[in-house]
């Protein structure tokens, strides 16, 4: 019986991340709008905006969605995202998770 659920649990976790799944290339395009705050490769210039390069896709997803209900306040986000379709939001979490993020040592 454990196996049954294990592997239901197994599936159901695969599907909803396949749902979730986005096209880089595409985020990349409707990234257009993010670049003002977030920056071309999601490192923000602005102190007020966070880096959201290298950011968990599934993170990403989570937040904008909070943010189109109202549960995540910011003037400027929630009039961003109530554009959004939920393509554009998973096409985004797929740019944004892909920018590799190095940091050096300093020297």
């Amino acid at each position: 019986m454990r196996s049954i659920f294990l592997g239901g649990v197994m599936l159901l976790f695969a599907v909803s991340n396949a749902a979730a799944a986005g096209d880089p290339v595409a985020g990349r395009k409707a990234a257009a709008k993010c670049q003002a705050c977030h920056g071309v490769d999601g490192q923000s210039k602005n102190p007020e905006a966070p880096h959201i390069s290298g950011q968990v896709e599934r993170y990403i997803i989570k937040a904008l969605k909070r943010y189109q209900s109202g549960e995540r306040q910011d003037p400027m986000m929630s009039m961003i995202v109530k554009q959004l379709k939920e393509e554009d939001i998973a096409n985004l979490a797929a740019y944004y998770s892909s920018i590799k993020v190095t940091v050096e040592k300093p020297q």
